[in-house]
């Protein structure tokens, strides 16, 4: 298992915080999706290491926007 965290800016609401962690939740592997909204974290568990892009492209399909 591996954590990795990402900052994702936009989301203002609980629904926001469904979405995000929903479209990351089906990338295959994903076991665990936690988004503290105050911070826009967005910390994710999974059975081996996610591209960037592949967490980009969730958080985009969603409709925010993923930053570093």
């Amino acid at each position: 298992m591996t954590q990795q965290t990402y900052t994702v800016t936009g989301m203002t609401c609980g629904h926001c915080v469904a979405s995000v962690t929903e479209e990351v939740g089906e990338i295959p592997g994903v076991t665990d999706v936690a988004v503290d909204l105050p911070t826009g974290t967005v910390t994710v568990t999974s059975e081996q290491e996610l591209t960037t892009d592949a967490v980009r492209a969730a958080v985009e399909e969603a409709g925010y926007q993923l930053t570093a």
